[in-house]
């Protein structure tokens, strides 16, 4: 082989291992820019792992707040629940006063009244008999007064005829 010829396969194997060399630069920059692309989507995922955060600060905040109000709900609540017992303890003690009302109207009230009705009753009776003697007192005075009348006038025509 001469020189020449192994020039021309020095070089061949040259541009061999330079084609290689290209295509590892051509996939190490495949590899940089997919390093990139990688390297954004990373971003992206912090970013929304960013923002995913603050959303989980707002909801434990809003948690915390809810925690709150139901913890004030729960005070309100006992606090209307001692006010219904209160309530209902003197609803009892209402419903014992009534009954005894009620116990003293049918056996104090009612009987007094209904001895009183007698007696009055009674009084009513003699009241009536005591008006009808009046009243007879009455028609009595008229009938007077009537027979006066009527003897004046009988005197008065025994008068002019006299």
């Amino acid at each position: 082989m001469t020189d020449s010829e192994k020039l021309d396969l020095i070089l061949s194997e040259l541009q061999g291992v330079k084609n290689n060399v290209q295509g590892l630069e051509g996939e190490q920059q495949g590899m940089k820019s997919d390093m990139q692309s990688m390297k954004s989507d990373m971003q992206g995922m912090k970013s929304d792992m960013q923002s995913m955060k603050s959303d989980m600060q707002g909801m434990k905040s809003d948690m915390q707040s809810m925690k709150s109000e139901l913890q004030d709900m729960k005070s309100d609540m006992q606090g209307m629940k001692s006010e219904l017992q209160d309530m209902k303890n003197n609803m009892q003690k209402l419903e014992r006063k009534v009954t005894g009302i009620e116990v003293h109207l049918e056996n104090v009230t009612d009987r007094n009244i209904r001895l009183i009705a007698e007696g009055h009753l009674d009084l009513s009776r003699k009241l009536d008999e005591a008006l009808k003697v009046e009243n007879e007192k009455e028609l009595q005075g008229i009938r007077l007064n009537i027979l006066e009348d009527e003897i004046r006038k009988i005197k008065e025509q025994f008068a002019a005829t006299a």
